[in-house]
């Protein structure tokens, strides 16, 4: 990570300097905030931690508990996830306390002997098959924990407010809302659920609002939006517990046919600690959710029958539960529809807005993503970069998200929850299990054509960077110190876009002095004229009183091996001078070509074009366009769909 550049750290560097609302934030609730999230799960945590970026928006969370979650009931950490957490600062930590899913094993009934089990299949996990994050177990409190650390620690000083629950809001438009106040026109009623306060109902003005509150959230029912879907007739009983067994798979994760029904058994972070979902079977059409009062001895044994010829002997429960699998979606993820002509103010996050089974391991890893979709273009938005549009493309982009998942959970769910008899292969499950890997792992997400996401007309420049997919990092060599490193890990949550600039063959303004290369021109050479040109997106889009590079990080990966290049060559645009010292940042310059330290060449993994291309990506690590280093008006224009002009003209020397 990168520091000292506002002048010399010697405490720790995660902690960023308090900055705008971050200096002397009110430790009460105000009576207007800028944005106001609604819940503390993983959708509402995360969205707090990338508006903490944002120190000039005035952002605050309420939570109906007292304090921090301490048993959480997701578990699941997706590499997705893994690489998001990267982005926030705390993915090296995470994964040390966390359980990682190297293998998962598959067991039936034995042919000889039915009323036994058998392993039937044992499978390396996909996580490392598709990315270099793993996949991991760990408790959903811990997450929850290290993103109030991010949004505490980034300039904007964010913490919970808890013991204040939701209670409605009303959105006033036109001349309501200039009569109530215009500027903050949702119309928030909390109510205190501690401390002194308890049972006081207030009111706070917003200007936008996050529900973040779970399923049976209060946010979307004020706005008047509907869960579609239903519940299956199928019921799972659900606990973390503390067991001694004679179950050799104990600690790997395992789908289990029995006979007797169907169990998903994965071991939690800590060495001793397992989860296991127990088919509970069909539930009756006069059930009436009765199934849900199922004691947990009876989960117990169901467990122990279906495990046959093995027992566990239970020695502490720390959690359990029973759920019917539902698969619901909302009908719109924000307040407004198509034909009502103006941008949305309230949005739905998480569960607020799709619910699902547990056993794919998506909820919480889903959920995040909502947040760091939505985080970045409501910091945008507020910061005055960006029109109020790009608001509607939360919802466009994140509501097809949600619908796939529950296709997928579905198809997940009808196969897990199969009779032996209705198994034609045994190894059907596993091969679905690996066979669709990239959707659980996160990355077949794919937005389409929209102002932060261009068409496809020049994918072919870098088909292993597909438009509107995360952008899938691969080492290079910083070219100051010669240390490989993964270009995609240094992008941090930081509401900033990456612009990476892949050289052309030629780019001889880089090239060592005694090289026959200098002075001719290149594409990059060229490009890079441009963008410290009046024209350039650098120059009309990065506030006058900010550094150089507050909106758009450029960099740029040369075709030569790292030691070819002659860095204080290169071009001024990849050398910019940042903070109130105008230190030279070093680490905007490298090389693809392999060293000592990595055997990656970037251009040959990602089918990059010796041409040179330009690859743009999102705050949130999705690629948003992919152009020929030649395509300067192009680029221009893809940016003034995204942004505001923030002055007429501006020297890019920073």
């Amino acid at each position: 990570m990168q520091f000292h550049h506002h002048g010399y750290v010697s405490a720790d560097p995660r902690v960023q300097d308090a900055a705008g609302t971050g200096v002397d934030r009110p430790a009460d609730l105000p009576d207007e905030v800028d944005v106001l999230i609604v819940g503390s799960g993983p959708a509402g945590m995360l969205l707090a931690a990338q508006m903490s970026q944002f120190p000039g928006v005035v952002t605050r969370l309420v939570e109906r508990r007292e304090g921090r979650l301490v048993l959480g009931q997701a578990d699941g950490i997706q590499p997705r996830s893994v690489e998001t957490f990267q982005a926030f600062g705390f993915a090296e930590r995470i994964v040390a306390e966390a359980y990682n899913i190297a293998y998962m094993n598959f067991w039936g009934p034995d042919p000889e002997n039915p009323r036994n089990i058998i392993r039937t299949a044992r499978t390396e996990d996909y996580a490392f098959k598709i990315s270099e994050f793993p996949h991991l177990i760990v408790n959903q409190a811990r997450v929850l924990d290290y993103f109030a650390e991010a949004a505490a620690h980034g300039p904007g000083r964010i913490v919970p407010d808890y013991g204040i629950e939701f209670v409605g809001l009303t959105v006033h438009e036109g001349a309501e809302a200039d009569a109530s106040g215009g500027e903050y026109p949702v119309e928030v009623r909390l109510r205190y659920t501690a401390g002194e306060r308890t049972g006081e109902v207030r009111v706070v003005r917003a200007k936008y609002v996050a529900g973040c509150d779970g399923a049976r959230s209060g946010v979307r029912e004020a706005i008047g939006r509907q869960h579609v879907g239903a519940f299956s007739a199928h019921a799972w009983g659900v606990m973390d517990v503390l067991v001694n067994t004679d179950f050799p798979d104990w600690r790997t994760k395992c789908a289990i046919n029995s006979e007797a029904g169907n169990i998903l058994h994965i071991p939690r972070e800590g060495g001793y600690l397992s989860r296991m979902y127990i088919d509970l079977g069909e539930v009756a059409d006069d059930d009436e959710h009765r199934v849900r009062r199922t004691p947990i001895e009876e989960v117990i044994r169901r467990a122990n029958e279906i495990l046959h010829p093995y027992s566990i002997d239970v020695k502490q429960v720390a959690w359990h539960s029973v759920y019917e699998v539902g698969h619901r979606v909302t009908d719109k993820f924000d307040d407004v529809d198509v034909d009502q002509g103006h941008d949305p103010r309230v949005f739905l996050a998480g569960d607020a807005c799709h619910t699902h089974s547990a056993k794919a391991g998506q909820g919480m890893n889903v959920s995040m993503q909502d947040g760091f979709n939505l985080g970045w273009k409501l910091g945008h938005v507020l910061t005055g970069l960006s029109p109020s549009a790009l608001l509607s493309t939360y919802s466009a982009e994140r509501q097809p998200v949600a619908q796939q998942l529950i296709d997928f959970d579905r198809e997940w769910s009808a196969l897990m929850a199969r009779k032996p008899e209705e198994i034609s292969d045994p190894q059907e499950l596993a091969t679905f299990y690996l066979g669709t890997a990239e959707f659980p792992s996160g990355f077949m997400t794919q937005y389409g054509p929209s102002m932060t996401v261009m068409d496809a007309a020049h994918q072919q420049l870098a088909e292993g960077f597909p438009l509107g997919k995360r952008f899938k990092s691969v080492e290079v060599v910083r070219v100051c110190d010669g240390n490989a490193v993964h270009l995609g890990h240094h992008a941090r949550a930081d509401g900033r876009w990456r612009v990476y600039a892949f050289a052309d063959t030629v780019a001889g303004a880089a090239a060592a002095p005694d090289s026959p290369a200098v002075g001719e021109a290149s594409a990059l050479a060229d490009w890079a004229a441009f963008m410290t040109s009046p024209q350039s997106p650098v120059r009309r889009y990065t506030p006058e009183d900010a550094d150089v590079d507050a909106v758009f990080d450029v960099k740029v990966v040369y075709q030569q091996p790292f030691d070819e290049i002659e860095i204080t060559r290169v071009p001024e645009l990849f050398l910019p001078r940042t903070g109130p010292l105008g230190l030279i940042d070093w680490e905007k310059v490298y090389a693809a070509a392999p060293s000592a330290w990595t055997t990656d060449d970037i251009f040959e993994e990602r089918g990059l074009s010796h041409d040179g291309v330009v690859v743009v990506v999102r705050p949130d690590q999705y690629v948003a366009a992919v152009l020929p280093l030649t395509a300067h008006d192009e680029l221009a224009a893809f940016f003034a769909q995204v942004f505001l002009p923030q002055h007429e003209s501006a020297s890019i020397a920073g």
